[in-house]
């Protein structure tokens, strides 16, 4: 019986001329799996129909949106995951999905080995070959881009000689890699850190300079999770379209970052986001009221520790399993409604209420009504310094010389 490979399929030109070049190097047949995340762009049947005509054997696609929104996008919402501080892991989010997708179709299918369009010095192909191997580990793992030498100037050549049906005459000179949390932009003239992006490298977001009117938006959230949307219920692949097309108009949500990559080299990034970072805003908020404080101390290195294994591929790894469920305990009274104002670039928090609330009007005020028993101050104060100035005294004391 023939070897059968799956292979991670956009529709693009490296990963319809892999087809026939896998099939040419290792003999195998290949399955062609298209992996729909909110990317955009031709519909799943026009990608299953040129993976056919390519040459592979058989061709599956999954419209994984609403499961990549619940399952990935929310927990990571859950955990205000934002990588260096700025990137809310765009591309690392969807590797799980697919891969889950994969391994799926490489059982079903009979495959012996998943393939992926990855080069040998980025982080997804970590992120791809570690989770296949969690949850396929009788599969193998190639790279035609990495392991069967498939340049671009390769697969140009290929196409034209095989005629395959994908355009090959203009070359984008930008890797770009999308989905509906956010959008990827790099190499070409980025590659000098000197240079600033050019309007051509943003499609999710308008220019912030030439705003329209400020927008004014109220997010509900039940346990964390974003439910509606100026009082209209929304599922949460709704809830983000809807606040990438809101703070898109404005914006909101452009990243420019030089990044440390997984494989020890620094990357110059730039990221579109717009619903990803104003979602994250109104979360960080709600917590900040319904959040205990040494939980919410806590949390902030809980929420770092998991967007980095995320960021790192361990998805499925034991650690991030165990975060999750710290996570999701902390989200149990994150429930309530924060109004933003988005405008120029900015989501701007400009109200809070909540029905599990720990912020306490009548302790918090300064005018009448004061609950808050200042008295117990001076105590609190004393008790609070008693180490520091213990220890403060015993310095002074040595530093005279007196032992």
């Amino acid at each position: 019986m023939t070897e059968r490979v799956v292979l991670a399929y956009s529709g693009g030109l490296d990963t319809s001329v892999a087809i026939g070049w896998i099939g040419e190097a290792t003999g195998a047949e290949v399955v062609a799996v298209a992996v729909d995340v909110g990317q955009g762009g031709e519909d799943l049947e026009t990608i299953r129909q040129r993976a056919l005509d390519c040459g592979a054997v058989e061709a599956y696609v999954a419209d994984a949106r609403d499961e990549f929104a619940a399952e990935y996008c929310m927990p990571a919402l859950q955990a205000n995951a934002l990588y260096m501080d700025a990137y809310p892991l765009v591309s690392a989010l969807s590797r799980p999905v697919i891969v889950k997708h994969l391994v799926a179709a490489a059982h079903r299918f009979g495959a012996t080995t998943v393939a992926h369009g990855c080069t040998g010095k980025g982080n997804d192909q970590v992120r791809f070959e570690v989770g296949i191997q969690t949850l396929g580990p009788e599969l193998k793992c190639i790279a035609p881009v990495r392991d069967l030498a498939l340049t671009r100037d390769k697969a140009i050549s290929y196409a034209e000689k095989h005629d395959l049906p994908i355009a090959t005459t203009k070359k984008n000179p930008f890797s770009i890699d999308q989905n509906v949390w956010g959008r990827a932009v790099e190499t070409g003239f980025l590659e000098d850190i000197w240079n600033g992006p050019t309007k051509d490298v943003y499609d999710y977001t308008d220019d912030p300079a030439f705003p329209p009117a400020p927008d004014e938006v109220v997010v509900r959230f039940e346990r964390g999770i974003p439910v509606a949307l100026d009082g209209q219920d929304v599922t949460p692949l709704q809830a983000i379209q809807e606040m990438n097309r809101r703070a898109g108009a404005q914006g909101i949500g452009r990243i420019d970052i030089v990044e440390d990559r997984l494989v020890g080299i620094k990357s110059r990034e730039i990221y579109e986001a717009p619903g990803a970072m104003a979602l994250i805003a109104a979360h960080r908020e709600l917590e900040n009221v319904t959040v205990e404080r040494e939980q919410a101390r806590f949390k902030r290195g809980v929420d770092q520790r998991w967007t980095e294994l995320v960021y790192d591929g361990q998805w499925f790894s034991p650690l991030k399993r165990s975060l999750d469920a710290f996570v999701q305990d902390t989200q149990r009274h994150v429930e309530g409604e924060i109004r933003m104002t988005l405008h120029a670039g900015n989501a701007t928090v400009t109200g809070r209420r909540s029905a599990t609330s720990l912020y306490d009007f009548n302790l918090a005020t300064y005018d009448e009504g004061d609950t808050f028993d200042q008295s117990q101050a001076r105590g609190f104060i004393e008790l609070f310094g008693m180490s520091s100035k213990v220890a403060s005294a015993r310095d002074q004391r040595l530093e005279g010389g007196t032992r």
